[in-house]
């Protein structure tokens, strides 16, 4: 820590830093002679006073005074030696806009001082907000006083040729040259990599004279794509040095501004035009080809002269001898441009762009997944790689830099940064003026109680469902958060806002939509598949550092967890609504991941981590990155027994049975220690059917009887009917038919004919495959189309998956392969949003194909089947289709021995059943062989059993 000593030299430094600051305005003031610019400079002297203040003298305030130094300076140099009829109207304007800013920061300034230390802490982050808003303020005014001297200096050059005298004319030769001939683009891009067919299309509309816009978020790359084409052999063919190239954030966004930077530029020779009049005799006498950058600062909409500039604009690209570039930030161009789409870099590109300027090693990974999470913007992929070439870092301290400090890092040590290019947009009119910021505060607690769950000491040991009910919301219905806070909710989401959720996202903020409009127009955000997202690195710039800090991320968070607290089951309302995990998944994944983070015991967002498992399991089966952190939470923890649950049912739905029935162990330990009887004959219910899909059915069958016994002592028949039919599935693997017949039946007398769709189709899938298996096939088709109508009416897709896949399997015994191929292919529809069961189908399709003698069409599909369930992690799918893939090799081998290359041929293997027994196995092929045959055999006796789920 630094000593008091140490402390107290910097703020002398700072002292005495503005002190010089003081006595050059002072002099500035006694040796003006102009009275508006008197005033100005009694203005900024009194802010600089006010700013040495012990209490203001810290650094962000400092730097603002300095600021403000700076444009006295300029306003000094331009107005020294001169009357007030020799100050143009522009300037005057400019001086008075000056002394009403900055007597306006001094007193909010005053204002600051006198919060007491708890309110300053409160508002640190909207002091510094309005200390950037400030700055901003007073760098548009230097920018008109500095082109207001360029122009009075090129006028003084006019007077002094006019009367013999040189001076002003050869001391600033640059600038005459512009006002007699114009002005000659920048000097094209070192390189623009990956935009070439862009480029090509822009040359090919200016060729044509057509007006064209490119519009993108800043620092897509929308300036050196201009500056490329400005520079192509055709463009300077064409238009030789008639190309001009207009910076418009470089002088202030006024009207009469603009037409004297035209008229500067094109070398139109007319000193203040009031309009376009003067320069249209010029305009029209060449070709020309004129690129307008950085236009968003003339033409926002809200702007003080936008309709007079935008006007001038649409002029401009109405000449017929005119083509007309524009690149911009926002999209309110003139109507008829033409707007080619600028996208991001391809990964190529963006790695050429990266390693054009970091020339220390050869091409990495590192670089590659860090060039990735830049979203391979332009500036940024530039700024990352300038920092660590300055810096000499390797790509593994560059990997660790970008892990620690993220953003942070996209700042060059000239102090570039994207930080200065998003401000630029934030600082806009238009989105300063879409929702003002409010006053932070909470409502006051009903209660001493309500007042006890508001302390965030009290609150965690308050269950969350209590919370719910008691809260006010963290941000009250009048109360509407700031566009920044709007932003920075849609920054935090990796997918960013669902568009058709905004208003019960944010239901009081009004003209919602509107306002995330502007954002689209303004280009800090952008539509992708009914998304409002941003780029990464816009994104990492705004979204906050605290997510608690947030009242509206917190709010947003709190609606999201009410969303994921309905209950869901097939036969429950709600339940197809609970569908928009689908789209959302990421989103809710990461909101859940960032708040265990911070308050890993929160009973609110571990309640909401089990809800999200349950989602994940119905509607959308995948691993999820919370698994680590659900295992790691003590074993005393309330929570961690249903979490662990809704885990296991996850990898049970991916196949991965081995995970599944360690976490159901380790759930079934934690019930028992509990002694909730209930939870523990769920968790034994689930157990028993991941043990007969492991084949180990004698265990799953006590798990079974055991919970059928905790349910007939809580006389809950609809859990009994669940249990009999888990029972008659595991009595059928064990070949116990006439057992497993007794207990699907006794399942369907336990269910309610209304209510209970889900468990009856159930039973039915059962007991047709228990028919199935006794060779009863039209008892089976009965029993599997009474469960088929029953799913198809409510579009039940996992039990829709299953009967088709039965359904083949016995047309496929009975040797109906054209039926089989149509049920697997039914069932292959219902796998949309689960992979692994597609991995199922196919496995079935190989097999099918298979036994069709379609040896070639068996592998592919098998190696598909395959690649899913590596995948997934599913041991014992993996397992058996390797053997499935092995019996395919060894029957192609064969076949090619024989001399048979056709998979049609006689040589083939003949149709083999799979669930029949060997006699069954067609032997009718004349030529089939002893190996043939051994294959054959060997393959029905590997897949017998298989079908038992």
């Amino acid at each position: 820590m630094a000593s008091t000593s140490q402390r107290h030299d910097g703020r002398d430094g700072l002292s005495s830093a503005l002190d010089t600051d003081i006595r050059v305005i002072t002099r500035a003031r006694d040796t003006s002679g102009i009275p508006p610019a008197q005033d100005a400079f009694d203005s900024a002297g009194a802010l600089l006073t006010t700013i040495r203040d012990p209490m203001f003298n810290k650094q962000e305030y400092v730097d603002l005074g300095r600021l403000c130094a700076g444009v006295c300076r300029a306003l000094d140099r331009g107005s020294k030696g001169r009357r007030l009829d020799e100050v143009s109207p522009l300037a005057l304007e400019a001086i008075g806009e000056l002394t009403t800013t900055v007597a306006t920061i001094q007193r909010e300034i005053v204002k600051l001082g006198k919060r007491n230390a708890a309110s300053q802490v409160l508002h640190a982050q909207s002091d510094k907000d309005n200390i950037a808003a400030w700055s901003r303020d007073l760098n548009r005014i230097l920018h008109i006083f500095n082109t207001e001297l360029s122009i009075m200096l090129v006028a003084d050059g006019h007077r002094n040729t006019s009367t013999g005298q040189g001076g002003a004319i050869e001391q600033h030769p640059t600038t005459q040259a512009s006002v007699s001939l114009g002005e000659s683009p920048p000097p094209p891009p070192r390189a623009c990599f990956g935009r070439d067919k862009l480029i090509e299309e822009i040359v090919g509309l200016a060729e044509n004279l057509e007006p064209v816009a490119l519009i993108g978020a800043g620092g897509i790359g929308k300036t050196s794509i201009a500056l490329a084409v400005l520079h192509h052999d055709r463009v300077k063919d064409r238009f030789g040095d008639n190309r001009r190239f207009l910076r418009c954030d470089r002088f202030p966004p006024s009207y009469l501004h603009f037409l004297a930077r035209i008229s500067q530029v094109i070398g139109a020779g007319v000193a203040n035009p009031e309009d376009l009049t003067p320069l249209r005799p010029f305009l029209s006498s060449r070709e020309m080809i004129l690129f307008l950058d950085n236009a968003e600062s003339i033409l926002d909409p809200q702007g003080a002269d936008s309709q007079k500039i935008k006007a001038a604009v649409e002029e401009l690209s109405r000449f017929e001898n005119i083509c007309l570039g524009i690149t911009s930030r926002i999209t309110t161009v003139p109507p008829h441009c033409n707007r080619p789409v600028v996208p991001t870099l391809s990964a190529e590109s963006a790695c050429d762009l990266f390693y054009a300027i970091y020339t220390n090693g050869g091409r990495s990974d590192v670089i590659s997944d860090l060039l990735r999470q830049l979203d391979f913007h332009a500036l940024s992929i530039t700024l990352l790689a300038t920092t660590a070439a300055q810096n000499m870092w390797d790509y593994d301290r560059l990997a660790k830099e970008w892990d620690a400090r993220r953003v942070q890092v996209l700042q060059t040590p000239d102090k570039d940064s994207l930080a200065t290019t998003i401000e630029l947009s934030l600082g806009s009119p238009t989105f300063r003026q879409l929702v003002p910021p409010s006053e932070p505060h909470r409502p006051v607690p009903r209660s001493k109680f309500h007042r006890l769950a508001a302390s965030p000491a009290f609150s965690k040991f308050i269950p969350s469902r209590i919370l719910r009910k008691l809260g006010p919301s963290p941000i009250p219905r009048e109360i509407s958060p700031s566009a920044r806070e709007l932003l920075k909710v849609v920054a935090f989401f990796p997918q960013g806002i669902d568009e058709k959720n905004l208003d019960w996202l944010f239901p009081t903020t009004p003209d919602r939509k509107e306002i995330f409009d502007k954002f689209c127009v303004l280009s800090l955000t952008h539509r992708n598949n009914g998304f409002i997202t941003m780029l990464a690195p816009i994104r990492d710039y705004l979204c906050p550092l605290d997510p608690e800090s947030s009242p509206l991320l917190c709010a947003t968070k709190d609606r999201y967890f009410t969303r994921l607290s309905a209950y869901l089951y097939p036969d429950k309302p709600g339940f197809r609504e609970a569908e928009w995990i689908k789209s959302e998944d990421v989103n809710v994944e990461h909101l859940l991941d960032v708040f265990i983070s911070i308050n890993p015991g929160a009973w609110d967002v571990w309640d909401a981590c089990e809800h999200f498992m349950n989602h994940l399991y119905w509607h959308k089966p995948r691993h999820t990155l919370l698994g680590p952190k659900i295992e790691g939470l003590p074993d005393g923890h309330q929570s961690k027994a249903k979490c662990l649950f809704g885990l296991s049912k996850l990898f049970g739905s991916l196949g991965n049975r081995a995970e599944e029935k360690r976490l159901l162990v380790h759930t079934l330990t934690l019930e028992r220690e509990k002694g909730d009887d209930v939870w523990v004959a769920r968790t034994l219910r689930f157990l028993c059917d991941v043990n007969r899909l492991l084949g180990l059915y004698k265990e799953g069958i006590q798990q079974a009887e055991e919970a059928l016994e905790i349910y007939k002592r809580r006389r809950d028949t609809i859990n009994q009917a669940q249990c009999l039919n888990q029972l008659a599935s595991l009595l059928l693997g064990d070949k116990q038919l006439d057992a497993a017949e007794t207990a699907a039946s006794h399942a369907i007398d336990l269910i309610p004919e209304k209510g209970q769709e889900s468990l009856l189709c159930k039973s039915h899938q059962v007991l047709g495959s228990i028919y199935r298996d006794r060779g009863e096939k039209e008892k089976a088709l009965d029993h599997f189309e009474t469960a088929l109508r029953i799913a198809s009416r409510f579009n039940w897709q996992n039990p829709l998956f299953w009967i088709h896949y039965h359904m083949a399997a016995l047309f496929s015994s009975e040797g109906e392969f054209g039926n089989a191929n149509t049920h697997i292919q039914q069932a292959k529809s219902h796998t949309v949003d689960n992979a692994y069961l597609l991995g199922r189908a196919m496995e079935l399709q190989a097999r099918l194909w298979f036994q069709q003698r379609k040896l070639e069409e068996a592998k592919s599909e098998g190696l598909a089947a395959l690649e899913i369930f590596e995948r997934f992690g599913a041991a014992k799918d993996v397992g058996d289709c390797r053997k499935l893939l092995q019996v395919i090799e060894q029957a192609i081998e064969s076949q090619c021995i024989s001399g048979k290359s056709d998979s049609s041929a006689p040589g083939a293997p003949s149709g083999v059943n799979f669930l029949t027994k060997e006699s069954r196995i067609r032997t009718d092929t004349p030529s089939i062989t002893p190996a043939h045959r051994s294959i054959s055999y060997h393959f029905t006796v590997f897949i017998a059993g298989m079908y038992h789920l």
